[in-house]
C-alpha cells in the first residue's frame, strides 16, 4: 500500500541556509541506533524536530541559526536519515517509539533536565508523544504547523494540498508522479515533482527552487514504516496529553495545508495553550512572515506566556 505519496513525504521542507554548528556529536538510543546532531548558540536549551518524516535535519540549519541568538539550539537527524544510519530498515527499528527514545537518548547525552521542545509538521507529531511520556523535562512546548494530536489530517491533507495547486501544476505533479512510480529514478523526474508541488507549502515565490530541491530527498521508505506504525497504533496523544501543564504555543499559516480545526482540536486539549495564526502564510512561517514569526516565537521563549 501506498502511503499518501502526494502530502505525507513532505510534511517539512524549508530553505537550506549554509551555517556552521558550534558542536555536533552522536548519542546512541534505547536499541542503540546512533542520532546525530548538531548544537548552535548558547542559552537555555530548545530542541527543533523536523517534519517528514523520512527527512534529514539539514533543512532546519538556517531556522536552527536564527533561533540560536537567544538559546541552544539542537537539530538531530531523525532515524534512518541523513548521519543517523541504521544498520536495516524495517517495521522492527523504524517506529515512533523508537523515535521517541531517540529524543530522550538525545537529551540525556547533552545532559539537559528541561528544554523547550519545537516540533514542525511532523515533528510537532513526535513532539506532542514526546510530552506524553516525558512531561517532566519539557519547559515549553511550540507545535509549529503541526500535523496535530491524532490522525485527524489524514481525512483531509491531500485534499489540502491539491487545493494549493492551479491546474497546471496538478496536472505536471500527475505526470511527474507517474513517471517516477514507472521507474523513472533520475534526480531530474524528482526535482520537476519537487518543483511543482512546493507551490502548496510556500506563497514566497522565492523559496521554491530550494524546496523543489528539499523534496528530493525524503526516504518512502522511512516515511511508509512510520505512517504505518501510526496507524497500527492509532495514534492520539488526547488522554496523555490533558494534564500536560507546561505553556504551549501553537502556531500555524491561515493558508495552511493543516486544517484550522487541527491547531484548535491540540488547544482544547492542552490547557495551558494558545494559538497564533500567521497572516500571508502557507506552512512554513518563518519563509512566509518570518517578522510574525520570530515575534510570536521569541515572545513565547522570553515570557513563557502561551
Amino acid at each position: 500500500m501506498k502511503w499518501l505519496p502526494v502530502a505525507i513525504t513532505a510534511l517539512l521542507l524549508v530553505a537550506q541556509i549554509n551555517s556552521s554548528a558550534q558542536e555536533a556529536g552522536t548519542a546512541y538510543s534505547s536499541d542503540s541506533a546512533p542520532v546525530y546532531y548538531r548544537v548552535y548558540g548558547s542559552g537555555k536549551p530548545l530542541l527543533v524536530i523536523n517534519g517528514g518524516p523520512g527527512m534529514n535535519s539539514n533543512g532546519f540549519e538556517g531556522l536552527a541559526k536564527a533561533l540560536s541568538k537567544n538559546n541552544m539550539v539542537i537539530i538531530y537527524d531523525q532515524r534512518g536519515t541523513g548521519r543517523s544510519v541504521l544498520k536495516k530498515t524495517d517495521a522492527s527499528t523504524v517506529t515512533l517509539q523508537l523515535m521517541m527514545d531517540d529524543v530522550e537518548a538525545l537529551r540525556k547525552e547533552l545532559k539537559i533536565e528541561k528544554w523547550s521542545i519545537l516540533g514542525h509538521s511532523f515533528g510537532g507529531m513526535l513532539a506532542s508523544y514526546y510530552a506524553t511520556k516525558y512531561p517532566q523535562h519539557i519547559e515549553k512546548l511550540i507545535l509549529s504547523s503541526s500535523g496535530g494530536i491524532d490522525l485527524g489530517l489524514l481525512n483531509d491533507v491531500n485534499a489540502s494540498i491539491n487545493s494549493k495547486l492551479s491546474k497546471a501544476q496538478h496536472d505536471s505533479l500527475s505526470y511527474w508522479n507517474n513517471r517516477i512510480n514507472g521507474g523513472d529514478t533520475t534526480h531530474y523526474a524528482a526535482l520537476q515533482r519537487g518543483l511543482n508541488l512546493a507551490h502548496a507549502y510556500v506563497l514566497d515565490q522565492k523559496y521554491i527552487p530550494v524546496i523543489g530541491e528539499r523534496l528530493t530527498q525524503g526516504n518512502s521508505a522511512l516515511n511508509s514504516l512510520i505512517w504505518a506504525d501510526l496507524q497500527k497504533n492509532r495514534f492520539d496523544c488526547s488522554a496523555g496529553l490533558k494534564n500536560f501543564d507546561q505553556p504551549v504555543l501553537i502556531i500555524q499559516g491561515r493558508e495552511d495545508i493543516i486544517r484550522p480545526e487541527t491547531a484548535e482540536k491540540a488547544h482544547r486539549v492542552l490547557k495551558n495553550s494558545r494559538i497564533v495564526y500567521l497572516d500571508h502564510s502557507i506552512h512554513y512561517g518563518w519563509l512566509d512572515n518570518p517578522e510574525s514569526f520570530f515575534a510570536a516565537l521569541n515572545s513565547f521563549l522570553a515570557d513563557g506566556r502561551p
